[in-house]
């Protein structure tokens, strides 16, 4: 499953990776033009490509009334002909203003590996688990989580937006897995130790 390629967590549904709404994205979606939380989820899915398949249905309107509750969103209800009202959310100044500090947020998410380096540690030092063990099964994870990125990224056009957010998933699982290598060096039991 592509969704698994980004990360691999067992406390997650699915043994894979919960694809979360950051307020920001919506607020930033919402700095065009005013929309409703199905059209917001639709440009979602065609920025994720495959990756979308982790996104819950719901997630997009939990996070609206969040918004709408906090003042970056104005709600208004629009009535349609044949179908109920829908909402349409449009961005207050304080969203705007949200929207350019993320903008300007050059920050990064933690890295993966020092959660895992801990858990390697402390396995060791507790003599709870094998290292060596620990590295070889997230090893094999990565290594599926590589192969179905890089089957999703071929399946994109070329200029797909989706496409460029799966280059990135495929070279950051590359990335990982040569940092598990060197992992697996230094756990391997030596003599010399």
């Amino acid at each position: 499953m592509v969704s698994q390629a980004v990360g691999v967590s067992s406390k997650e549904p699915s043994d894979g990776y919960q694809l979360r709404v950051v307020r920001e994205v919506l607020l930033a979606l919402l700095a065009k033009e005013a929309s409703h939380g199905y059209q917001l989820r639709a440009r979602l899915q065609l920025a994720l490509g495959p990756l979308a398949e982790a996104l819950n249905a719901g997630q997009v309107y939990v996070t609206l009334t969040r918004l709408e509750k906090a003042g970056l969103v104005t709600a208004e209800r629009v009535g349609q002909t044949d179908r109920p009202d829908r909402k349409v959310y449009e961005l207050t100044a304080a969203g705007r203003e949200r929207v350019m500090e993320w903008l300007d947020d050059t920050s990064w998410p933690k890295p993966a590996p020092a959660e895992f380096h801990l858990k390697l540690v402390a396995a060791a030092a507790a003599g709870l688990g094998d290292p060596g063990r620990l590295v070889d099964t997230q090893r094999h994870a990565v290594l599926a989580g590589l192969a179905a990125a890089q089957r999703a990224a071929l399946a994109e056009p070329a200029d797909s937006t989706a496409g460029l957010l799966l280059e990135g998933v495929v070279l950051r699982l590359q990335a990982d897995l040569h940092w598990l290598e060197a992992c697996a060096r230094y756990w391997t039991p030596r003599k010399d130790r």
